[in-house]
């Protein structure tokens, strides 16, 4: 069983920022590669950032220049740091592992929620 736990959300003051992480607990056997999707008031969870093996990044358009993403690997740990926040930002973020057990499978954390007040 493997487990992904967020923490860091929360209410801010636009231009401010926030930063969020995610820990990845069980038994597996390799994390190919974690990061950060968010989902508004609509059905879609979009992508916000991804960090692969060799920490290759990977950033959607919104907020490439604000948010940096990062890990510990020793710590199985990730991290988004948000910076010069945006009401726009608002969302339920959820953090996201393409992780091997016995097999590749798709881990899914509880959800952050971000409020970015003007």
């Amino acid at each position: 069983q493997v487990t992904l736990v967020e923490s860091g959300g929360g209410l801010v003051e636009a231009g401010r920022s926030l930063t969020l992480s995610c820990a990845a607990s069980g038994s597996f056997l390799s994390i190919n590669s974690m990061g950060w999707y968010r989902q508004g008031p609509g059905p879609e969870r979009d992508l916000v950032a991804r960090i692969i093996s060799g920490d290759t990044t990977t950033y959607a358009d919104s907020v490439k220049g604000r948010f940096t993403i990062s890990r510990d690997n020793a710590k199985n740990t990730v991290y988004l740091q948000m910076n010069s926040l945006k009401p726009e930002d608002t969302a339920v973020y959820y953090c996201h592992g393409d992780i091997t057990q016995h097999y590749r499978s798709s881990k899914w954390g509880q959800g952050t929620q971000v409020t970015v007040t003007t």
